[in-house]
């Protein structure tokens, strides 16, 4: 018999796990340093020119030591964050993050499972994350869930659902070109554009998404719901899915769920919710009852990483019916076959109710943070949060050269720098440079939006490290700066 004998086999563990150990304690010294003392640093600052030579580097082909692949990364990375982690970002809709969860992120690598099925407890994890979701949100301990990235994939997968429930034959089979009448679907002029992606990966085309006009409140019009429903019925096309936004992006404005969930119920419609921030206002005592209709919901998408402030990756998807989800998704080759026992074995296997086969151990940092602070906190920071937009809204309404342009239902504030005696036009390109001359001045970190054709700076503030002060400071920052403008 042959025998090939190697003598050369390598591994990737280190070669000296002293050295290694001492350089990942230095880490963790370093980060937990990074973040106690962020308040001191600016909020954003542009990453120089050198920075972008030096990350245009040839492909490595030999070793570097580890010390000094890490001080590349102290000098060229760690000073250069988007500044989500600062306690004022206030920019689109992004949570902090905490120390403990960034560990939990550690020790998820470490053991570094994949999520797609398996006997290991790390699916146990999953599991026990999603049905804390559900009491969350009001779901019986029957329906489904999954851990996904963000809300943008939460959507995708509960439209999904939707779409093979309720098209009237086997489009997973067949496919939707083969759709006996066109599949239509309803959502607010204000819905994320992310369930305008799914639609269209879904392949039904954006134009099967009809966009109901809002109210003076940014909330969905039932009335138009209705007749729009009605009109392509009797056009041949079939409504399948109405989707209802808790919070939406540009103001926060919840629509009327409990409506919702009642038309969809005497129309035969599945009810979709993407709460992927406002859905966690049902956390308060002050605003649960804005957000209520959601447990009614045939699948709600929700994202951890904004309003429970957990490290990206966290977003989660839950449905009502568990056979619904998994029909829309499960597919298992021989190489998958589900054993009865060992580690093939398990009753769950994450791959039948989503995309991914590969999937993190996205679970543990949740798993972990619920544990270290306990639900009620995360509502009462929530509130926080909610109160401090009221602030935030009391001071631009006080002062003579701020103007607000949209209610504050949530936890988002629009407003723009108006001295007086400016059209709108002339507004908006001071607005917009008053926001980048904010933003590179490290102070604060808005983002923007428009509204009824007029630029605003947008704060959504999803930050569990902001106080009172930070919005004084922001409110004297965008006057001088409009000043010196004008």
């Amino acid at each position: 018999m042959n025998q090939h004998i190697t003598t050369n086999e390598e591994t990737l563990d280190p070669q000296d796990w002293d050295s290694m150990r001492t350089l990942g304690h230095r880490m963790v010294d370093d980060m937990f340093d990074y973040l106690e003392h962020v308040r001191e640093r600016p909020v954003w600052q542009p990453y120089p020119a050198e920075v972008v030579a030096f990350l245009q580097q040839p492909l490595p082909q030999e070793p570097e030591p580890p010390e000094a692949v890490y001080q590349d990364f102290v000098e060229n990375i760690l000073p250069y964050p988007m500044g989500n982690i600062h306690p004022r970002f206030w920019g689109w809709v992004m949570g902090n993050g905490t120390p403990f969860a960034m560990l939990a992120e550690m020790l998820a690598a470490g053991m570094n499972p994949n999520m797609g099925g398996g006997n290991h407890v790390a699916n146990a994890v999953e599991m026990q994350v999603i049905d804390w979701c559900k009491e969350m949100f009001g779901y019986p301990a029957s329906a489904s869930g999954l851990l996904v990235s963000g809300a943008s994939m939460a959507n995708l997968v509960g439209l999904t659902v939707a779409r093979n429930t309720c098209a009237g034959y086997d489009i997973r089979q067949l496919g939707a070109c083969a759709a006996p009448q066109p599949l239509v679907l309803y959502a607010s002029e204000e819905v994320h554009s992310c369930v305008t992606k799914a639609v269209e990966l879904l392949g039904l085309g954006s134009t099967a998404l009809r966009l109901i006009p809002v109210n003076a409140e940014y909330e969905m019009q039932v009335a138009e719901l209705e007749k729009a429903i009605t009109a392509d019925r009797a056009d041949g096309n079939r409504p399948f899915c109405v989707v209802g936004t808790a919070g939406t992006v540009n103001t926060g404005a919840i629509d009327d769920l409990n409506t919702l969930a009642e038309l969809c119920q005497n129309e035969g419609l599945w009810f979709h919710v993407d709460g992927a921030f406002g859905a966690f206002a049902a956390l308060t005592k002050d605003l649960s009852a804005c957000v209520a209709g959601m447990q009614h919901a045939d699948s709600l998408a929700l994202d951890l990483h904004k309003w429970l402030f957990m490290p990206f990756e966290a977003g989660c998807i839950l449905v009502h019916s568990e056979d619904a989800h998994r029909r829309a998704f499960a597919l298992t080759p021989e190489y998958l076959a589900h054993a009865r026992r060992g580690l093939a074995g398990g009753a769950h296997w994450f791959s039948d109710y989503g995309i991914q086969l590969s999937r993190g151990f996205r679970a543990l940092k949740i798993w972990m943070s619920l544990k270290e602070q306990g639900i009620q906190k995360f509502g009462r920071l929530v509130q926080q949060n909610i109160d401090q937009a009221h602030y935030l809204a009391e001071r631009v309404d006080a002062t003579p050269e701020l103007e607000r342009l949209a209610p504050v239902p949530l936890n988002i504030v629009c407003f723009r720098y108006n001295p007086g005696r400016m059209e709108d036009n002339v507004l908006n390109e001071l607005n917009q440079e008053l926001l980048i001359r904010l933003h590179e001045s490290g102070v604060a970190a808005p983002s923007y939006t428009t509204l009824g054709g007029k630029y605003a700076l947008r704060a959504a503030i999803t930050n569990h490290r902001s106080r009172r002060e930070d919005f004084d400071i922001l409110i004297e920052k965008v006057v001088e700066l409009g000043r010196e403008l004008v």
